[in-house]
Order: C-alpha cells, then structure tokens, then sequence
C-alpha cells in the first residue's frame, strides 16, 4: 500500500512558465544574474519542495481558524432564534 504525503504542490504548465520568466527576469534585474531555464527550473523546484509546503500548511490553519470562528458564529445565530 502506497503512503501519501498529502496534496501534490504543482502549478499548472502555464503558470509554471509564467513564474520561471519572473524568477529569471527578477534574478537578472535585481543581481544581474542571468539563469538558463534548467538553473531557474531548478530554483523553482527547490522553492515548490522546500518553502510551498509551509505555506500551504498555514494557508490551511488560516481557513480552519476562519472556519471555527464562522460555524461558532452560526450556531450562536441559531441558539438565539431557537423558541423557548
């Protein structure tokens, strides 16, 4: 039996291209550092395995949070219609 490790981080193609020219074009601009596409897939890959799933995991803390609050928030709306 196969053991996940949760959702896969992977952007789709088109994004994908658009943030490899950003990471290049950043990298060029900012340090004058001119990658080849295989050196700024690379980086990419390393943030995508390394950073994402970080911000993954707080984006899902964040909306479990946001979530607790709402539901607390609706049944305490129902406990106040509810007839005595």
């Amino acid at each position: 039996m196969a053991c996940s490790k949760g959702p896969s981080l992977a952007l789709e193609p088109v994004q994908e291209r658009a943030a490899l020219l950003l990471l290049q074009r950043f990298l060029d601009e900012r340090y004058e550092l001119r990658l080849g596409t295989f050196e700024v897939q690379e980086l990419l890959d390393l943030v995508t395995r390394e950073l994402a799933p970080h911000y993954y995991n707080k984006a899902i803390l964040d909306v479990q949070e946001h979530l607790k609050n709402r539901f607390e928030s609706i049944e305490s709306d129902l406990w106040a219609l509810e007839k005595s």
